[in-house]
């Protein structure tokens, strides 16, 4: 039974490797193509979006580098470790996100419209749900924090998609164009509370 347990152990933890690596290319393929579309469109919620991809990446490469060197040692120092650093590229990218939507609410810059960043928000807001259940469910089946950290931000994403979506799409149907920056605050608070709940959560959570 011992035997048998730990195979299956060791088959969660490839899974869960293989997850993270396919989030980490999506993320890094999504970000380039969100932030060039942003920079194009003058949208601070497409760039604060590309960026969040970015740092998501960088989060997702912490996340496998941790597992693979786990192994089958279980919970281990690292994973407060790799969960922090999660929680703390949420708080500095809420701080830049925030900062660049408040001030183009106050000098009224108006974004162009972007169809690519609509078609990337579509695509982020059907894969990432998916991806994050995965995780998560695979964090508790082998015991790991940081994956399971790791998992909510993939679970933001998701939100963050959505709220990027009603912003570029107010923007391209009505010319609402303070749609856009609102949309980034509403990723500011999203990513913020998330960032927060990482660094300070102690044990194993649910994706709500």
């Amino acid at each position: 039974m011992a035997t048998a347990d730990a195979a299956e152990l060791r088959a969660n933890g490839r899974r869960a490797n293989l997850l993270v690596a396919a989030t980490l290319v999506y993320n890094g393929v999504e970000g380039v193509v969100a932030i060039v579309a942003g920079v194009i469109a003058g949208s601070v919620a497409l760039v604060g979006f590309g960026l969040d991809s970015g740092i998501e990446v960088s989060a997702s490469a912490v996340v496998l580098l941790h597992l693979l060197r786990r192994g089958d040692e279980g919970e281990s120092p690292w994973e407060q470790r790799a969960a922090v650093f999660v929680g703390v590229t949420f708080v500095a990218l809420a701080a830049y996100v925030g900062f660049e939507a408040v001030r183009d609410l106050v000098t009224g810059a108006e974004p162009e419209e972007s169809y690519v960043g609509i078609g990337i928000a579509v695509a982020s807001l059907a894969i990432m749900p998916v991806f994050a259940r995965a995780k998560h469910a695979l964090a508790h089946r082998i015991g790991s924090r940081a994956l399971e950290a790791e998992s909510r931000e993939t679970l933001v994403c998701s939100y963050l998609s959505a709220a990027l979506l009603l912003g570029l799409g107010a923007n391209a149907a009505f010319g609402w164009w303070w749609a856009d920056p609102a949309a980034a605050l509403v990723i500011v608070a999203v990513i913020a509370r998330e960032g927060w709940e990482a660094i300070t959560r102690k044990e194993l959570c649910c994706v709500d």
